[in-house]
């Protein structure tokens, strides 16, 4: 592939490309597949911000220290209904799952959970643990901070001080689809704004200002000048991205910051390299609260009700938060999803640099009609 051509791949092809580079790089087989595994999840959900475009990311993380392969998540409290773990800078993918796992135990147990994960490596799209918290027929709720990540201005400023900070909300809905309510502080995620970078779609209008505090559209103010193959640091420029919602945006995201950052012991963002998640998780078994209303028939009519609404847009009917993350799965599982050609090339020499055969890769990782 060369150009401007973006190459189409399947998320086997992907999966298994993403897999043997992580192995390359020091990763044990299965880690290194639920590495690769949940970051195709996230191209296929939609999300090309938190997809494939970071895996020379992680790789460059790695490296530096930043992320550690074979690292489990360490219980420092254990309550009848809460926990606090920490990560060990260890693969998000990795720690993640356990500490989501294990507030599902303890919801199943008790009723309700509250987890403080801290010093995790990147967690991934959260609205993927939310979607495994439904699964096991819990309603959670999810505050996550990155620390040492200042990417945001917050309302009013000019200068970088928060996190993206995302806020997710899962409410399983056992009659039909689950709501996933998953989005970024920031006006959109920084992976959407290295995507852009890398040759995708442009970030919206309001979403960066430069280095003095003023609008722009230019993705490179997030990440400065780089030289060709660096990868993309989003510390080093001199702008900023903006909250969404204005001082409501800032607002929320502060309080991801002091109960994802302050409360689990993970750290409020700041200056530095050595960036890492906390998240505070609260898992509820649904029926808990269930005192013969009918909690599932209330969420699925509501739901119902919602979608019936007369769409101002004839041709885009009305969606909850999760709908449109069914609808890119369906599509791309079956046709395939396209890597825009900066990033399949930054993808490629990530591992031709670890010795892996790039027109093997190539081959393994392109969809075939």
């Amino acid at each position: 592939m060369s150009g401007d051509t973006p190459t189409r791949v399947s998320a086997d092809g992907m999966t298994e490309l993403g897999k043997r580079v992580f192995i390359a790089a020091g990763a044990g087989p299965d880690e290194a597949h639920a590495i690769s595994a949940n970051l195709v999840n996230s191209n296929l959900s939609g999300h090309d911000s938190h997809g494939v475009v970071r895996i020379p990311r992680y790789v460059m993380w790695e490296n530096t220290g930043n992320l550690k392969f074979g690292q489990s998540a360490d219980l420092m409290l254990d309550g009848d209904a809460f926990l606090l773990m920490d990560g060990n800078k260890g693969f998000g993918q990795v720690v993640g799952q356990e500490a989501v796992d294990a507030g599902i135990a303890k919801a199943k147990s008790h009723g309700v959970a509250v987890v403080g994960l801290r010093r995790a490596g990147h967690l991934g799209r959260i609205g993927f643990w939310a979607e495994r918290a439904c699964d096991a027929g819990l309603t959670s709720i999810h505050f996550t901070n990155v620390s040492q990540s200042m990417l945001v201005a917050p309302f009013g400023a000019a200068d970088r001080r928060v996190s993206t900070a995302p806020v997710t909300v899962g409410v399983c809905n056992p009659n039909g689809d689950d709501f996933i309510l998953d989005f970024a502080t920031s006006k959109v995620a920084e992976g959407k704004v290295l995507v852009a970078l890398r040759g995708g779609k442009q970030p919206p209008e309001g979403a960066l200002i430069d280095g003095d505090g003023k609008p722009t559209l230019d993705p490179s103010v997030l990440y400065g000048p780089l030289a060709p193959g660096e990868v993309a640091d989003p510390r080093a420029g001199p702008g900023a991205l903006l909250t969404m919602g204005d001082h409501k945006g800032s607002g929320l995201a502060l309080a991801c910051e002091l109960l994802a950052g302050a409360l689990t012991g993970s750290t409020t963002t700041g200056p530095g390299t050595k960036t890492h998640n906390g998240m505070l998780s609260i898992y509820i078994k649904s029926d808990l609260l269930d005192d013969g209303h009918n909690f599932g028939d209330a969420v699925n009519d509501y739901i119902d009700y919602v979608r019936s609404a007369r769409p101002a847009d004839p041709e885009k009917p009305v969606m909850i938060p999760g709908d449109p993350e069914r609808k890119a799965r369906q599509d791309r599982k079956a046709n395939g999803f396209d890597i825009a050609a900066p990033t399949w090339t930054s993808i490629i020499d990530t591992a031709g640099n670890l010795g892996l055969n790039q027109a093997e890769l190539t081959n393994i990782a392109t969809f075939k009609n």
